[in-house]
């Protein structure tokens, strides 16, 4: 069903399916909610899953004027209060990663899981694409290049073998369709100057991550990424040594859209084999207070998310190298 709500600032159009404990979709800078429409069906058997347009995004309202990571986590806030919801898991692509961090930082009690697909925020290397288009001008080339018919675009998108893996060029030319609107084209560009510059991304989730280590947290990525480096997302593996990982050695940077026959069953492995996390404030006190005095020293705390017999039945509990 496809719905919208009035949260302060306008309104959000999401999709809702299912029913189960609620699985929240985020999708990747100047995309929308139809990014996830491979996955909501068969992801919907077993949860309520919620696949939103961030603000400016899609078919929801624009702020004024705030497009941070933290403005956009507290849209999804304000979304399941409206909803009635006290606790999601939260799946994020790209910058919706990056999305999905802060929330899980901002609202810790309101997180069950982290699901994290070609997540942003995680190193300053990105695509000369999205740097450029945090350049005076960008607003103007993209409205450009978003009229043009999808069959044209891919076509030009091929010439970048360097820059855009081959299989992302059908999915990111359907993207820029979705800019048409000068309010979508707004947005994606505010969007992109809050955690990007010319140089790379500009806002890192490093300093939050020993806070997290006790959320349940899948980690997926395609291996031939040209946007995001996989190599952030294999050191992000390392640091966490208690989640799921899926490395899809034949995805780009759009895992769930061209393979999600892949990406889905990790999905589902995930959900099935971990408790959802429970905010305790005294232990996210001692996380605080240990990232403070020594970051590394708070990652040596116990695995986060499952119940010990849990452990001892799910020795994989790393997840496969799809």
């Amino acid at each position: 069903m496809h719905r919208v709500a009035p949260v302060l600032g306008g309104s959000l159009a999401y999709t809702i399916a299912g029913s189960g404990s609620v699985l929240l979709l985020v999708h990747g800078l100047g995309g929308s909610r139809d990014t996830w429409r491979h996955v909501i069906g068969p992801l919907s058997a077993t949860h309520t899953v919620i696949a939103v347009d961030l603000p400016g995004h899609g078919e929801s309202d624009a702020p004024a004027g705030d497009y941070s990571l933290g403005a956009h986590a507290t849209a999804l806030r304000d979304l399941a209060l409206m909803l009635g919801q006290e606790r999601a898991s939260v799946a994020g692509h790209s910058l919706g990663g990056g999305v999905a961090l802060q929330f899980a930082y901002q609202f810790p009690e309101r997180i069950g899981r982290l699901l994290l697909i070609s997540s942003g925020g995680l190193g300053s290397e990105v695509t000369a694409l999205l740097r450029g288009a945090t350049l005076p001008g960008a607003e103007s080339v993209v409205a450009g290049l978003s009229q043009l018919p999808a069959a044209l675009t891919r076509p030009i998108l091929l010439l970048l073998p360097g820059l855009i893996a081959r299989r992302d060029c059908r999915p990111l030319a359907a993207g820029l369709r979705d800019l048409r609107g000068a309010g979508q084209r707004r947005a994606f560009v505010r969007t992109a100057r809050g955690v990007i510059d010319a140089h790379g991304q500009t806002v890192s989730a490093s300093r939050h991550l020993n806070l997290l280590a006790d959320v349940p947290t899948l980690i997926a990525w395609g291996a031939r990424d040209k946007t995001i480096p996989p190599q952030h997302h294999r050191d992000l593996a390392a640091r966490l040594p208690a989640a799921h990982t899926a490395e899809i050695v034949t995805a780009g940077h759009y895992p769930h859209e061209t393979d999600p026959d892949q990406l889905v069953p990790a999905v589902q492995a995930f959900l099935a084999a971990t408790i959802p996390y429970a905010y305790d404030e005294g232990r996210w006190r001692e996380r605080l207070s240990a990232a403070t005095a020594d970051p590394a020293a708070a990652l040596a705390a116990d695995p986060p998310g499952m119940a010990e017999d849990d452990y001892q039945q799910r020795p994989d509990i790393r997840g496969p190298r799809l």
